[in-house]
C-alpha cells in the first residue's frame, strides 16, 4: 500500500509561531522534536505521517493517529518510522519504507507500507 503527502511548509511556519513547541507535540513526539531544525523539517515529518496513514487507508483519526507514527533518523540521516504495536498488530505490518523530498516552499513524502495479507489485492475480471 502506497500513500502521499504534500505541505506547503509555510503552513507549519505559520504553527510554529503561532503555538511553538505546544503545537508541535500535538503530531511529534519529545523525541522526535528534537529533530526539527527548521518549519521546513517540520514539515516533512507532518507528510511522512499523513503520508503513512494513507497507504493505511484510514488517514489520521480513530484507526491512527499522529502518536502511533514515529519518525527516528539513520546515521546518515534517512527518515525512518517506528510503529505502535497497536498499527503493527492492527494492520498486520511487516515493513514500511519512507521517502521525503523539499522542494522551494513544498515537502513531499512517500510510504509504503507491506502487510502479511491484504484484502486490497488486485481484483480480477
Amino acid at each position: 500500500m502506497i500513500g502521499i503527502d504534500l505541505i506547503k511548509t509555510s503552513r507549519m511556519e505559520c504553527l510554529m509561531q503561532r503555538f511553538g513547541e505546544k503545537g508541535l507535540l500535538k503530531f511529534l513526539s519529545k523525541d522526535e522534536l528534537l529533530l526539527i531544525k527548521t518549519h521546513k523539517t517540520a514539515a516533512g515529518f507532518w507528510a511522512i505521517k499523513e503520508a503513512f496513514s494513507k497507504a493505511l487507508g484510514t488517514g489520521i483519526g480513530k484507526h491512527c493517529s499522529f502518536h502511533d507514527i514515529r519518525i527516528y533518523k539513520t546515521d546518515k540521516g534517512a527518515p525512518k518510522l517506528s510503529l505502535s504495536k497497536k498499527i503493527i498488530d492492527k494492520f498486520k505490518i511487516i515493513d514500511v519504507s519512507v521517502s521525503i523530498t523539499h522542494d522551494g516552499e513544498y515537502a513531499v513524502s512517500v510510504v509504503a507500507v507491506e502487510v502479511l495479507s491484504s484484502s486490497n489485492k488486485v481484483k480480477q475480471f
